[in-house]
């Protein structure tokens, strides 16, 4: 494990509980809903081993282990590892892992990264690199997913500001598009403390990820537009789901 980037913005967001709140709407159903339709539909095999990669707390590793996988779930955040360790076994591992560094090496058949959990760094060459990692820790002919929001629509949607109120608490969300790169500002108090958390993701286009994964010797198989694993339709659909094989 190579930790040693400088204090980034999801260092401490992810590490804290405030963020799993706001986002408790992900919850396991979606999730092993989500991974349900992927293993029928990319055939995934018992004999396949996964690589879940900025993993959280762990909701599609464990799913994809009590399906039969051999899975190691990696991410950056000590909190979210040391809550998925509890449900570690023999063929369940999460390891605290920086996504820009290799695993290893050709080993994985399927990787996945889902729920918008790429694009964070400021740099360009960093986001190149992670893509790098992710395709080095593949077999050949293995599928890596990879789960991100419809950029054109989110743009072309983009709400400035909306309070969310999440048990008690009242998240005051601003949100605005600058040098490519979507931020959102989370203000919030609680026990008469205020806080402000930032996410930063690259606006990255259906066109930038074509051009990452050609890059990288990746092949686009499939492209879905949701977790239903519909067509994707660059007007309508939430997410950009991809699902690209290493040759």
């Amino acid at each position: 494990m190579t930790i040693n980037a400088p204090q980034a913005w999801f260092d401490e967001w992810f590490d804290t509980h405030y963020y799993h709140l706001l986002y408790k709407q992900r919850d396991d159903a979606e999730a092993q809903y989500f991974i349900d339709n992927l293993v029928r539909i990319l055939q995934i095999q018992p004999q396949h081993k996964v690589l879940d990669v900025a993993c959280g707390k762990g909701r599609h590793a464990i799913y994809l282990n009590q399906k039969g996988f051999e899975v190691v779930g990696i991410d950056l955040s000590a909190n979210n590892i040391a809550h998925a360790k509890q449900f570690e076994n023999p063929t369940l591992q999460f390891v605290r892992q920086d996504m820009r560094e290799v695993y290893q090496n050709n080993y994985f058949d399927v990787v996945v990264n889902l729920f918008t959990s790429f694009g964070y760094f400021d740099e360009e060459t960093e986001n190149i690199r992670t893509i790098q990692a992710i395709a080095a820790a593949l077999q050949p002919n293995g599928l890596w997913v990879l789960d991100f929001f419809n950029t054109a629509k989110v743009i072309r949607q983009l709400v400035p500001y909306e309070i969310k109120r999440i048990q008690d608490i009242e998240f005051h969300i601003h949100k605005k598009v600058e040098n490519q790169v979507i931020i959102k500002d989370i203000y919030f108090k609680d026990q008469d403390q205020d806080f402000h958390f930032q996410e930063r993701v690259k606006a990255i286009s259906l066109t930038d990820f074509e051009q990452y994964f050609a890059a990288a010797g990746l092949q686009i198989q499939h492209l879905f537009g949701n977790y239903h694993c519909q067509n994707f339709d660059e007007q309508a659909s939430d997410r950009m789901v991809f699902v690209v094989q290493k040759k």
